[in-house]
């Protein structure tokens, strides 16, 4: 069941969280254009939402723990640890996966520009008929 395992209840709620905080990033940056406005959000959800692997040492002579947790929480945790061989692992991919969001970002970016400019194209011509063509279309008026 759902709520008696809790790692799948962490990580729902990890994914749940992180939606809600990339949602409103995004809005936040309403100021920005829509170009880094995208590119700034698919870095950060790259960063995110790449998982890492990790290995802690248990407090008793059993051994050790692996698990797997959002990449920049282990390097973050491996920082505080003065850990160098499990932060720097966890940093490339924390590094790779921004990479790859920003690129996932500026695509998106590029996808919606051109399907603005093929619709403005498509009005100007439409408006252009419209000229040549003699009376143009009258729309209803309620009132």
């Amino acid at each position: 069941m759902l709520l008696s395992d809790s790692m799948s209840l962490l990580w729902l709620t990890y994914a749940a969280l992180s939606l809600v905080v990339l949602g409103t990033g995004y809005l936040g940056l309403a100021f920005l254009p829509r170009l880094p406005r995208l590119v700034i959000t698919w870095a950060v959800g790259g960063v995110m939402w790449v998982p890492a692997t990790f290995e802690l040492a248990l407090t008793t002579d059993e051994g050790t723990y692996h698990g797997v947790a959002p990449a920049v929480v282990v390097a973050g945790l491996a920082f505080l640890k003065g850990d160098a061989g499990t932060m720097m692992p966890a940093l490339l991919l924390v590094a790779v996966a921004a990479g790859l969001g920003a690129v996932v970002g500026l695509l998106l970016w590029r996808r919606g520009h051109r399907a603005a400019a093929r619709q403005a194209q498509q009005r100007e011509s439409a408006e252009q008929g419209r000229q040549e063509g003699g009376e143009a279309r009258r729309e209803p008026v309620i009132g």
